[in-house]
């Protein structure tokens, strides 16, 4: 499963500082799984590990050195991104920009928050993914989205999730996830409890039939 060992998990620092990401985009793996940046993986089914059942991960960033991920469909309990705004002591308007949730985005170092938005804004920190998606972990991002500047579409995530070199090939190679086409539509337009599932309709699968195969097997 994705590393775990040090989830950093006081949220209540700084749900709260939003730092940049350390990403370096991906170059194709040198274990000849393709570059999976841009990707959606989704849990499968029988995933073991109760951190990411059921998970629908990002994927930003895949190459020879290992791969980080952020989960789109895991909502935070008890705080919205208005009330974090609230406690960073952002000013922010009434706008459909700040309707957004809040959600954990791996075991990883709950204090740390990343925006993954549309490719319409852009600060020097920004990572840009693919042709359709960026992560910025900057306090800039969230203050531009208070006001109402920032991108057209986003979701915010606090913590992350992230693989050493081969881990993810070997989880793949063991059936663990299912690859799939990411779209703005399942990441920005749906809600995180029908994420999962609709991910896997995408590709024509039927989790309740998956699980079936599973048990009996």
């Amino acid at each position: 499963m994705p590393d775990n060992k040090k989830p950093q998990s006081d949220t209540a620092k700084t749900e709260h500082k939003a730092n940049q990401a350390d990403l370096e985009i991906s170059k194709p793996s040198k274990s000849g799984t393709a570059c999976l940046a841009g990707k959606l993986l989704v849990a499968m089914p029988n995933m073991d590990d109760e951190s990411f059942k059921n998970a629908t991960i990002f994927m930003c960033a895949h190459d020879e050195k290992g791969a980080m991920g952020l989960i789109v469909n895991d909502k935070m309990p008890n705080i919205d991104f208005e009330q974090l705004l609230l406690k960073l002591k952002i000013e922010h308007g009434d706008h459909k920009s700040i309707k957004i949730p809040v959600l954990r985005g791996g075991p990883l170092d709950s204090s740390r928050g990343f925006v993954l938005h549309s490719k319409d804004f852009n600060r020097k920190d920004t990572i840009n993914v693919d042709e359709r998606f960026s992560v910025t972990g900057t306090m800039d991002a969230l203050k531009a989205i208070a006001d109402g500047s920032g991108p057209n579409e986003a979701i915010f995530m606090l913590g992350y999730s992230s693989w050493d070199a081969g881990q993810l090939e070997e989880e793949l190679r063991d059936n663990s996830w299912i690859i799939v086409d990411a779209d703005k539509d399942i990441i920005f337009n749906t809600t995180p409890d029908k994420v999962w599932r609709k991910a896997m309709s995408k590709i024509g699968v039927n989790p309740d039939m998956i699980s079936n195969v599973t048990g009996n097997a």
